[in-house]
Formats: C-alpha cells, sequence, structure tokens
C-alpha cells in the first residue's frame, strides 16, 4: 500500500485494486489510530484519530480532493498513485 503523503506523524496511503472498494477512499494512520476518509465528502467513514489529527486531515483532503480523486482513478486501475504535497 503506497503512502502517497506524510506531515505531523500522520500517513496517508492508498490501496491497489481490486483489494479496494468504493466510495473512493484513503487510509490514514497516526500512533495506534487508523481511519478511512471519503474523498467526495471529504468525512471520516470509519475509524478514528485524535480531534487535533482529525482536523489536519480533514484540511488537507479538501486542499487536495482532484489529486486524491487522480489517485484514486491510478490505483482502481491497479496503477502507482502519485505522491501529494503535505500539510504545511
Amino acid at each position: 500500500m503506497p503512502t502517497i503523503s506524510m506531515f505531523y506523524g500522520i500517513i496517508i496511503r492508498m490501496y491497489y485494486a481490486p483489494s479496494e472498494h468504493p466510495p473512493p477512499h484513503f487510509h490514514v494512520y497516526y500512533a495506534e489510530y487508523k481511519a478511512s476518509v471519503d474523498i467526495r465528502t471529504c468525512e471520516v467513514m470509519e475509524g478514528k484519530l485524535p480531534k487535533k489529527q482529525t482536523k489536519l486531515v480533514l484540511a488537507w483532503a479538501e486542499l487536495h480532493q482532484e489529486d486524491l480523486m487522480a489517485d484514486w482513478n491510478l490505483v482502481m486501475n491497479g496503477e502507482e498513485p502519485f505522491k501529494i504535497q503535505p500539510l504545511q
């Protein structure tokens, strides 16, 4: 599962198809926490993160929504996603 971005101890990853499933989403890892975020709505679908990290991830997702959808389309075709700029 490729890492597409990392910032403030947060790791953002996407799985390759066919192991993935709709809706378009990415996986977030922070310490012992993990969550999945819907790219279209920029909301946590499942899992849990601390409040501060949730805000950071969702702000980042809104800024990079087009890039995330492009990466989703790549992984759905079995291709490697591009790296996306971290939150700064």
